[in-house]
């Protein structure tokens, strides 16, 4: 291993390599990287959270409060279909940087303005930074680790989603009717890790020296039109309606599944419960997943996942009266439904050129968001027809079946070809 400390060319603390010419993760880089996936599950459950107090003692609609909603995950969206390909061009520690600072600062400003309105579009343009955050982070990290742990660094990450989830349900226990200091909260902890990661957040080896002759050699600067070129097309369009599939998944059952279980005749209290293990089931998930994937190869996990999500969703259709085998069959599902768009960000490492990374997985994420939109307002309008239970988990069933079909057809590229540097797909 060497140590030689390079400076980065874009700034930042210098960068390790290893004798592969690969860049080590520093303890910063993971850090930094994983709290900034963090705040995405901090973001989604705070607004949630705020939403009650809003209509009750704000005097919201709740049908202007649906367009907040909406608009937020359409920044989301956008945010990181755009982000990807910048962090191409220009590198990932800027973007990465740049993201977390603008979210941080409109969501500290989304209190000061307590009206549908300017709430939207304030959360609009947080959603465009939040949604920047997460592909540059995970593609910063694949490119940190050794193409053997890649899905495992990918995965590591991606638990922040979760592990952020939680943290705003703590918070917001904690406030109570003081909706904004969700916000403020959450907003000042995003301007210190701006901070945090000008001083300390290193630029990855690929575009510290190489990006400049990747594109010279190509003689073009990456872009979104290459992931559509006859080479990746199949796959690019597969990664879109798979992650689609997945983030139906994963924010229709985390916006309604207390709703459904109560639906179904279980208690309030323990349909909260029942949100809790399912995420406790997606951290763990996700770490199992990322090691199963680089053991035995990511599409075959990814495929196994799919498969083992449709029938547990099936599972979770039939009525049990014993909690503790109920409890089970939750937690268990929670570890392969939660999983499937986390194993997909993780594929796009291995199909595109280091040169598109970024935007691979940007866009994978950003036209998946779509799935986080339709997923949950679908949702809502079976529970409001009376079919929630167990129409739901017959729907996300579906959409578990069309994604391991979709990922079937997806041509991923072997280890062994990125070790060597490679371009060959399988």
């Amino acid at each position: 291993m060497s140590n030689s400390p390079r400076r980065t060319l874009l700034g930042g603390p210098p960068a390790i390599t290893n004798s592969l010419g690969v860049v080590t993760a520093s303890r910063w880089m993971v850090f930094l990287c994983w709290f900034t996936v963090v705040f995405e599950g901090y973001d989604i459950v705070a607004l949630g959270a705020a939403i009650p107090t809003l209509t009750e003692h704000a005097g919201m609609d709740v049908a202007a409060l649906n367009v907040v909603v909406t608009l937020s995950l359409v920044g989301v969206g956008v945010g990181a279909a755009a982000m990807g390909p910048i962090s191409d061009r220009f590198g990932r520690r800027w973007p990465l940087i740049i993201a977390a600072l603008s979210f941080s600062i409109f969501t500290l400003l989304l209190p000061l303005f307590p009206n549908p309105a300017a709430m939207a579009v304030l959360r609009l343009l947080a959603g465009l930074g939040l949604g920047g955050c997460m592909p540059v982070a995970l593609a910063m990290m694949q490119e940190a680790a050794p193409p053997e742990r890649r899905s495992r660094a990918n995965g590591l990450v991606m638990t922040g989603y979760h592990v952020g989830a939680v943290a705003a349900s703590l918070v917001a226990l904690w406030v109570g009717a003081s909706w904004e200091l969700l916000f403020y909260v959450g907003g000042a902890l995003g301007v210190i890790l701006s901070v945090v990661m000008f001083f300390q957040l290193p630029e990855t080896a690929f575009h510290k020296v190489a990006a400049a002759e990747v594109v010279a050699a190509a003689g073009a600067k990456p872009g979104v039109l290459d992931t559509l070129k006859p080479r990746y097309l199949r796959a690019t369009i597969g990664l879109w309606v798979a992650n689609f599939m997945g983030l139906v998944l994963i924010y229709g059952l985390n916006s309604w599944l207390p709703k459904v279980m109560t639906a179904a005749g279980y208690p309030v209290a323990n349909s909260l419960v029942m949100l809790f293990i399912f995420n406790v089931g997606a951290i763990a998930g996700i770490i199992i997943s990322g090691r199963l994937a680089d053991a035995k190869g990511i599409k075959g996990v990814a495929l196994a996942w799919f498969a083992a999500a449709t029938v547990l969703l099936l599972i979770m259709a039939i009525r049990m009266d014993n909690e503790y085998v109920l409890n089970g069959v939750i937690f268990i599902s929670g570890v392969f439904v939660f999983s499937t768009s986390v194993l997909l960000y993780a594929m796009a490492g291995y199909i595109y050129e280091k040169r598109l990374v970024g935007t691979g997985i940007g866009l994978t994420s950003g036209i998946g968001r779509f799935g986080a939109i339709i997923g949950p307002y679908i949702f809502g309008l079976m529970i409001a027809a009376g079919s929630g239970y167990p129409g739901v988990f017959f729907v996300c069933a579906g959409a578990a079946v069309i994604g391991l079909l979709v990922v079937l057809q997806i041509p991923v590229a072997r280890v062994a070809d990125h070790r060597k540097d490679a371009e060959t797909v399988a």
